[in-house]
């Protein structure tokens, strides 16, 4: 699967099924999408391929370790390395035609007074154990 920001001067390539997505409220979410919340996915290292771009990349890391990647023509948000983990956030905006879906929403205690989330959809007040949020974005078989 293949995955560009807006001015596709960045594109990357999935090499795996792509797991399920979570929309996180947090206000830091909100601010870099401009939106209710931001739509993500965690990748294997293995499984994630940068096609071009790379060197039109720029980050923001803020002191709390929250870091944004982003296309530096257009500002797209663009995928990051998840810490120390081997894994790669993915902005699931970006992709062609993803077959996943959301299945969990995060920092609900923190969403705009105006967002209203899905009755019945998997909440969590704060954000989960990784291991934990991993779990939920794998798919059924």
């Amino acid at each position: 699967m293949i995955g560009q920001c807006l001015c596709n001067e960045v594109k990357f390539k999935l090499s795996c099924e792509t797991p399920n997505f979570y929309q996180c409220h947090c206000s830091l979410c909100r601010k870099v999408t401009g939106s209710s919340a931001n739509a993500g996915t965690l990748i294997n290292k293995e499984y994630f391929e940068w096609v071009q771009g790379q060197n039109n990349i720029s980050s923001f890391v803020k002191d709390s370790g929250y870091r944004v990647d982003f296309c530096k023509s257009c500002g797209s948000p663009v995928p990051n390395p998840l810490g120390n983990t081997e894994l790669v956030w993915v902005p699931v905006g970006l992709l062609e035609d993803p077959d996943g879906k959301v299945v969990i929403h995060l920092h609900t205690s923190s969403k705009a007074g105006w967002d209203v989330l899905p009755q019945g959809s998997c909440q969590h007040k704060t954000m989960p154990s990784l291991h934990e949020l991993q779990s939920s974005l794998c798919k059924s078989t």
